[in-house]
């Protein structure tokens, strides 16, 4: 899946004028002018002591309203509120599309990942759970889930197997335009009926009755179920999704909920509001009542500066804050987030980063290994390889050790050698500048600018940076407007294919639309085969294939140092599914209404 500060006020003092001697009329004795002076002065006394009087007043009134503020404030931005049994925290982001079935993005799935639930998910040990399904089997190549008759939408209604046939089919609809409709393609006909060379209704998805859900596959595999817990295969109300009237997902009111917990408020840019879901069918595993993302910003600076104002439970820290943190005594922990992150290659017609060798330049004149250790300087960061992360699983061992990466190692000289050639090969005595699009973040402009200056270094190659906002650079990705971009990918399910098929030419996500057929037979071997060893072969190839043609230039595994609120109990980092995770979260010490019995608060628990 892929991957404004704050401003105060500050009062100066002000510089008090000179004082001016009030103007005497010489020699001005008589007693006119003494009771001119006299009944003058009573005047100003008068004046005076209603001034003063009134400042009294006005200095009251405003220090009971600064009050009566600052008390709200406290209680609507505190880390922890343990009266409301809530906690603040942040997204790295605005969510850009909350509906589930159009979804590509972490930032959405972590909100998702609370609000809505599929037929499976993960628990609090990694392991794959019941969700909306209580049983599920797999008989050939027809997989059957059987539904909890308990799950019911925000709204009361249940939730049905007709909600998933809804959901899934209209994903595969060629007039969604899902770009994760290839995560269907292994049920019978997805992939025919998304390029609408068969109808809908011969998809291989049908809701028997209302609590039975038969899935029939184009043939067996192993891991269907471990794909069912990702967003795109989330259930949809039908009748609430047709009278949104194309505005499903866009607001808090624009959704129906069947997760632990309802979007109460959106402030679209700055903050969105969670409460408990009344309705959820295991509400009473949930112990908070309410997750208040109260900023929306992934400035390093700002997120430190929030948590140390105990306005935020928890933010990741960056390599300039980790002596700020050891110096205040805060517990820091580690966090391998499972993603990978790289520089990925425009193959569109036209590009200039069509030629191959002007890639391989471009790859050997950079060292994976500088950017992380003197750019990044974060602990938990790996130098990038391959495609494939380190801790995906192969046949007996870790898929990386079975298969170690090639990679190309710093080759100045080889790499000027690779841009004359391709030079020659474009008919160019100099190469245009290359366009760079990129976040808008501190350490994504950062990254950049070192790219910037090492291919200017080392090859005399202009690039300008194309810095934008997460929403904006999701549309230019997808348009094509780049000749290099700055990307990362996150596992969808636990399986390579999740990254072994990311440069499919059938992906949409596949960004730069790289195609390949001898790297798309690959995938489709490892799409049907039953054969752990063949599959594992044939990711090798992929891998193989990736490095050969210079897909991408693998940047960094990215990892997390971060602080947490020592008072917040129970909150999971995860590799699959939402990357921080509320759902186990509790407060050390907070009200504990979890005796049972529900309320209009729904403040009931385990």
């Amino acid at each position: 899946m892929q991957q404004e500060p704050n401003y105060r006020q500050s009062s100066a003092p002000i510089e008090s004028e000179p004082a001016v001697e009030a103007d005497k009329v010489p020699g001005d004795n008589s007693a006119q002018g003494q009771n001119l002076i006299s009944a003058a002065g009573k005047q100003l006394l008068t004046f005076a002591i209603v001034a003063v009087v009134g400042l009294l007043v006005t200095m009251f009134l405003l220090d009971a309203l600064a009050g009566l503020t600052s008390s709200q404030s406290t209680v609507s931005s505190s880390a922890i509120d343990y009266e409301n049994n809530e906690i603040t925290s942040h997204l790295r982001d605005e969510p850009p599309q909350m509906n589930s079935m159009r979804s590509t993005d972490s930032i959405s799935g972590q909100v998702l990942n609370h609000v809505m639930e599929g037929l499976l998910r993960y628990d609090e040990h990694g392991d794959l759970v019941g969700g909306v399904a209580e049983q599920w089997a797999l008989n050939g190549n027809v997989m059957t889930f059987h539904l909890r008759e308990n799950a019911r939408w925000s709204n009361g209604e249940a939730v049905t197997a007709h909600d998933f046939e809804f959901a899934w089919k209209n994903v595969l609809a060629p007039s969604t335009g899902s770009q994760y409709a290839f995560i269907l393609y292994p049920i019978l006909n997805a992939e025919a009926a998304n390029n609408g060379e068969v109808p809908l209704d011969d998809v291989g998805v049908q809701a028997v009755d209302d609590f039975t859900l038969e899935v029939t596959l184009e043939t067996p595999i192993a891991y269907f179920d471990r794909m069912v817990a990702f967003v795109t295969y989330m259930p949809a109300n039908e009748a609430f999704y047709e009278q949104t009237n194309g505005r499903y997902g866009a607001d808090a009111d624009e959704l129906l909920y069947n997760g632990p917990f309802m979007i109460e408020s959106w402030v679209h840019g700055a903050s969105m509001r969670l409460v408990k879901n009344p309705y959820y069918w295991d509400k009473e595993r949930i112990r908070l009542d309410a997750i208040n993302f109260a900023h929306m910003t992934s400035d390093p600076n700002t997120l430190l500066n929030l948590f140390k104002d105990e306005q935020i439970v928890m933010t990741n820290l960056g390599s300039q804050m980790l002596e700020e943190a050891m110096f205040q005594g805060w517990q820091i922990d580690r966090f391998m987030e499972g993603t990978v992150w790289y520089i990925e290659f425009n193959h569109r017609d036209g590009r200039l980063t069509t030629n191959k060798n002007l890639r391989m330049a471009l790859t050997l004149a950079q060292d994976p290994g500088e950017l992380v250790n003197r750019v990044i300087k974060l602990p938990g960061y790996l130098p990038g390889e391959s495609l494939f992360p380190v801790w995906l699983q192969g046949k007996e061992r870790p898929f990386r050790q079975e298969h170690p990466a090639p990679v190309y190692e710093r080759n100045i000289e080889l790499a000027r050698e690779y841009l004359q050639k391709a030079l020659d090969e474009m008919e160019l005595e100099e190469l245009p500048p290359l366009a760079l699009l990129t976040g808008d973040s501190p350490n994504a402009r950062m990254q950049a600018e070192y790219y910037q200056e090492v291919f200017q270094r080392n090859l005399g190659i202009d690039v300008v940076i194309d810095a934008q906002i997460f929403r904006q650079r999701l549309d230019k990705m997808t348009s094509g407007e780049f000749d290099l971009v700055m990307a990362g990918w996150g596992p969808d399910y636990n399986d390579p294919l999740t990254f072994a098929d990311l440069f499919a030419s059938w992906n949409l996500n596949n960004r730069g639309r790289y195609s390949n057929p001898e790297l798309d037979a690959q995938i489709r071997i490892a799409q049907s085969s039953l054969d752990t060893g063949e599959r594992m072969q044939a990711f090798a190839e992929i891998q193989r294939i990736i490095h050969e043609d210079v897909v991408i230039m693998p940047n960094y595994e990215r990892g997390y140092v971060y602080v947490t609120h020592p008072e917040l109990k129970g909150m999971l980092r995860r590799v699959i599914g939402a990357e921080t995770d509320f759902t186990y979260a509790w407060i050390d010490g907070a009200r504990d209404d979890r005796s049972g019995g529900d309320n209009d608060n729904q403040q009931g628990g385990e």
